[in-house]
């Protein structure tokens, strides 16, 4: 099942700032797609405890880490603010290029995203948000299977991500393109709960 649309309209960004605050959406090619109600507690806990590690490891670098909601524009060029037609709010990202971050969020590909997926948005996650991230230039990207303890790691190479490598949430794994930080999964798993 994959996520409700608003309509069957086409929007920019300069839509999405006006619409209501108490109920999120995410616009991917200018579709709206209604974010589903709040996670569960366990995709809540997978999220910290990874953005977690991720801010220990990078306090006092240049990269920064975000979490939920955080508004990440992708232009397809130049284009204007109020143009742009895909913003989205990954659960984890993090940006390296200071030059992309402003008061709203990020405008631009993260180095590194990281979704945990939920039985309502898997299928988005997994199909449509990782074309959207290949095309954006997005250098890494997770999806965390909380229930079958995996995590599914995409890598940019030569502009495509190409073959996932899947690993079992046990001892450690280092993000590939922020090799600095280092996800200890026992520790994930151990405060999961």
């Amino acid at each position: 099942m994959g996520l409700a649309l608003r309509d069957d309209q086409t929007y920019t960004y300069a839509d999405y700032l006006t619409w209501p605050d108490d109920v999120r959406y995410e616009l991917i090619d200018g579709v709206a797609y209604a974010m589903s109600p709040a996670p569960l507690r366990v995709h809540q806990e997978f999220l910290l405890q990874i953005a977690g590690q991720a801010h220990s490891a990078l306090d006092g670098k240049p990269c920064r880490p975000f979490i939920a909601p955080f508004d990440v524009r992708l232009p397809r060029g130049d284009e204007a603010d109020r143009d742009v037609d895909t913003v989205v709010q990954p659960d984890l990202v993090v940006v390296c290029d200071r030059a992309k971050l402003d008061e709203r969020g990020c405008r631009g590909a993260p180095d590194w995203v990281v979704e945990v997926l939920s039985p309502s948005t898997a299928g988005h996650d997994l199909i449509i948000k990782r074309q959207l991230y290949e095309r954006a230039g997005v250098r890494e990207y997770w999806l965390v299977h909380p229930v079958d303890h995996v995590v599914t790691v995409y890598r940019l190479q030569d502009g495509a991500f190409g073959a996932p490598d899947i690993h079992e949430l046990k001892e450690t794994l280092a993000v590939g393109v922020l090799p600095e930080i280092v996800i200890d999964w026992e520790r994930v798993l151990r405060n999961v709960g």
